[in-house]
């Protein structure tokens, strides 16, 4: 048996358009056994895993260019075996559901921490203890929702997404880029 295919630490792709928590999280999984390699948008993130397709992949959804959506089915399609974590500050329901459709082993909203990744991994099944909401939405996080899964259905693509919306491009964009921490998800 060769020696160094046994002592190979497990490859993790991070992808995050926010460096800073880029560097802190690449530093953090290094520590816990990983060969970490690091891309800033999901184009950049694409191209190493075409180069040497990742066991582990941490996704964030929202950044310039492709939405993680579309990296993770990319990622999907590459490796099918590949253990893929979407991170959001823009959890919804919709992106949730997507994100596992499309092959994303697990969902998580940050804030977040490393160990919470690593635990994500090992998931293999649901939790029948989470917390059910008696609230409904609200008509934002509704709005919100929608266009989400609407993105989602074209790619990430905005301007087809505001055609298929009946919506202006900058209507879109403005809607997209408002803070949805201000919309409460229970």
């Amino acid at each position: 048996m060769n020696t160094h295919l046994a002592d190979e630490k497990p490859t993790l792709l991070l992808v995050d358009d926010d460096t800073d928590f880029l560097s802190v999280l690449a530093l953090a999984m290094t520590k816990r056994g990983f060969s970490v390699r690091t891309a800033n948008s999901a184009e950049n993130a694409f191209e190493l895993a075409q180069q040497d397709a990742p066991e582990f992949a941490v996704v964030d959804l929202k950044m310039s260019g492709n939405s993680g959506l579309v990296l993770v089915r990319q990622l999907s399609s590459l490796q099918a075996g590949t253990r893929i974590v979407v991170l959001t500050g823009y959890a919804s329901i919709t992106t949730a559901i997507e994100a596992i459709k499309l092959g994303a082993t697990h969902y998580l909203a940050k804030p977040v921490d490393a160990d919470e990744i690593v635990n994500a991994f090992t998931k293999q099944s649901g939790d029948t203890d989470v917390e059910l909401s008696t609230n409904p939405l609200s008509i934002d996080q509704l709005e919100w929702e929608h266009i989400q899964r609407i993105l989602a259905e074209h790619d990430g693509n905005i301007s087809a997404t505001a055609r298929s919306l009946n919506m202006h491009r900058r209507t879109l964009q403005r809607k997209l880029s408002k803070n949805p921490s201000k919309i409460q998800i229970s």
